[in-house]
């Protein structure tokens, strides 16, 4: 908590703080300058700047030349909580904010974090830093230096006190079995533990590393030197509840606790069987797929930041489950290449041993099997969307969106000696979706020719026959064709209600005023539309379940 007396006599670039007065309508984002370099006097300006110079604290209503008078200043009063999101919103970084006074007079402190490492940020794309009174851009070698920063490995770090007899003896057996299996060599088995963690580089000149404490120690150990070393599950029976309905930690050594957090996510109540059938073909497909979740979880231990004081925590619904971790996306990675660029893990020792033991794939490949699977069993696309610099928030959810998608793709698989990869099953995916943009040419050649998509006019798409004949039949309703039914289910993806007018214009030059009431009529006693209202103020909205059969 910050004091007034000890603002007073701190000098802006020793303390890395920024004073302002900022007594009235002072610009948040740039207020109504045009010229770049006044609009980069704003909170967001500051905020970005010294975010790039490590961090510091942004002063609003104290005069910038010592001693700092106070002055007061409006700026977001009774909003500071607004302030913090805003700010989040458009940086991804969390800022928090104080008020102090002084004779009534109010002050404004914005706590602004670092960057993460390897990454800079920008207001209006322009990477910012502070020159005495101005805010400039960065020069081209400050910006490499910074993109060239390397997190040093954690879990090569030395725990100066930490014992083999502090590592649990079960873990290690474990791990002299998957790697023995790995890597087909029985006598690692054999061996004495002192050697295998020599040999694995988990024990140098006679001290162990991080990654000997993650991997294998005690749950006392773990507790003593590496408290932030811990998964959280909450399960929750719906989106709705603050309350969890239960609740537990694991503190283990990452050999065995990895076992228990699927068995516990796996238990048959919160993770049911969905049984779908369709004619002949009958599949029960887990709600959540054990590859996924495994590799989530262990990518969340490899990749997040052990410098923050914060939990891995796994949130968990029937229908859907996040994970989230400390640290942001390594150095390289964002949201858009995840799939493409082979991420630099921040715990590269301790990787190592996950790759050479089998329980993860080699670096880069373990998001790909993430996605793999989800399009295998037609759920939607692993979602990173809510991730920001300072944490990877990750969401499954357990929901089939195309019945006739699963089996096209378990029959497409399985007839395959050369299987189709995670990019061809995108490809696929988004063809299903009427997605026709930006796709890898040389991908759409390779599933022409496998019969697996069929080329229309306009360069457009559509996933061929052998997908078809999975779709179910859709029922008839007499007296209205298809043509009618699509077009209707056309105003209802722009309108949540339509009127007879909606359709009548929707039909027009192509149904006359009767035949519009006969279709409303035909549609309402199937039950695919239900009436709102009554006389002028008629509406009819959709039953999305039943429209399914028809369109």
């Amino acid at each position: 908590m910050s004091e007034i007396s000890e603002l007073k006599i701190l000098r802006e670039s020793e303390d890395r703080i920024e004073f302002k007065e900022a007594k009235k309508n002072y610009p948040f984002a740039g207020g109504s300058h045009s010229d770049p370099t006044e609009r980069r006097r704003c909170v967001l300006g500051y905020v970005v700047a010294l975010a790039n110079e490590g961090g510091g604290r942004l002063v609003l209503g104290m005069a910038d030349k010592l001693p700092h008078e106070v002055v007061g200043t409006d700026f977001a009063n009774g909003k500071t909580g607004a302030l913090e999101d805003e700010i989040y919103n458009r940086l991804s970084i969390r800022v928090k904010t104080e008020e102090l006074f002084e004779n009534e007079k109010r002050v404004l402190i914005i706590n602004i974090p670092s960057r993460p490492i390897g990454k800079l940020l920008k207001f209006e794309g322009v990477p910012l830093m502070r020159t005495g009174e101005s805010l400039r851009e960065m020069s081209d070698q400050e910006i490499f230096k910074i993109l060239s920063e390397q997190e040093p490995d954690f879990s090569a770090k030395i725990c100066d006190t930490l014992k083999i007899e502090d590592l649990d003896k079960d873990a290690i057996n474990l791990l002299k079995q998957k790697y023995a299996e790995k890597q087909n060599n029985k006598s690692f088995f054999t061996l004495p533990d002192e050697q295998i963690l020599s040999d694995l580089e988990l024990l140098k000149d006679g001290k162990l590393n991080y990654a000997a404490l993650i991997l294998l120690g005690k749950k006392e150990s773990i507790k003593k030197y590496l408290p932030q070393c811990n998964i959280v599950i909450e399960y929750r029976l719906n989106h709705s509840m603050i309350p969890y309905t239960a609740r537990v930690e694991y503190q283990e050594p990452l050999f065995i606790g990895i076992d228990k957090l699927w068995s516990y996510i796996n238990q048959p109540a919160s993770n049911p069987l969905l049984h779908i059938s369709e004619g002949p073909y009958i599949y029960d497909v887990p709600s959540f797929n054990e590859e996924v979740i495994r590799e989530a979880i262990l990518n969340a231990v490899a990749h997040r930041s052990y410098q923050i004081q914060s939990d891995i925590v796994i949130k968990q619904y029937p229908d859907e489950i996040t994970i989230s971790n400390a640290g942001g996306f390594p150095i390289g990675v964002d949201i858009n290449n995840i799939l493409t660029v082979n991420s630099i893990p921040r715990s590269k020792r301790l990787t190592e041993i996950l790759q050479k033991t089998g329980l993860v794939e080699r670096s880069g490949q373990g998001v790909d099997k993430m996605f793999y699977y989800c399009i295998m069993e037609s759920k939607p696309l692993p979602d990173y969307s809510k991730t920001d610099a300072y944490q990877v928030n990750l969401t499954f959810r357990a929901t089939i969106q195309d019945k006739a998608f699963l089996f096209f793709m378990k029959e497409v698989q399985e007839n395959k000696v050369e299987k189709l990869n995670v990019f061809d099953l995108l490809t696929l995916d988004k063809i299903r979706k009427g997605i026709n943009e930006d796709l890898d040419p040389n991908i759409i050649e390779k599933l022409r020719k496998e019969q697996l998509i069929t080329v229309n006019e306009g360069n457009t798409y559509s996933l061929a026959d052998k997908y078809k004949q999975f779709l179910p039949r859709k029922e008839s309703i007499k007296g209205v064709t298809l043509q009618q039914l699509q077009k209707v289910n056309e105003c209802f993806k722009t309108h949540d209600s339509i009127s007879k007018s909606t359709l009548m214009e929707t039909f027009s030059g192509i149904l006359t005023e009767k035949q519009v009431r006969n279709l409303i009529s035909r549609m309402e006693q199937s039950g695919i539309i239900k009436r709102i209202g009554v006389g002028k103020a008629t509406k009819y909205i959709k039953d999305w379940d039943k429209f399914k059969k028809y369109v």
